[in-house]
């Protein structure tokens, strides 16, 4: 593009910079959202309000269930920090 295309878009840099931005929170989040271990340690956390009394079973199922789509989700397309990703 050169010289006079950078110096036509500079306006838009801020623009350009908070999508930059925008995008890497969201890579992040993701990867945090879909981290087999933070999954896991969830699971363990549930089953902990289930044996205290603070769930009833029909709420434990749909939970463990969403969870378990999530490590399912997380494992078949490698998004997490087991995984080799990067930040």
């Amino acid at each position: 593009m050169g010289l006079i295309g950078e110096l036509l878009l500079l306006p838009f840099a801020p623009v350009r910079g908070s999508l930059w931005t925008m995008r890497q929170v969201l890579a992040e989040a993701e990867r945090q959202y879909y981290d087999p271990a933070v999954i896991r340690a969830e699971l363990a956390l549930l089953e902990q309000r289930l044996e205290a009394g603070e769930l009833d079973e029909e709420e434990f199922d749909h939970l463990e269930d969403e969870l378990l789509d999530r490590l399912e989700t997380s494992l078949r397309t490698g998004v997490g920090a087991d995984h080799g990703t990067t930040r």
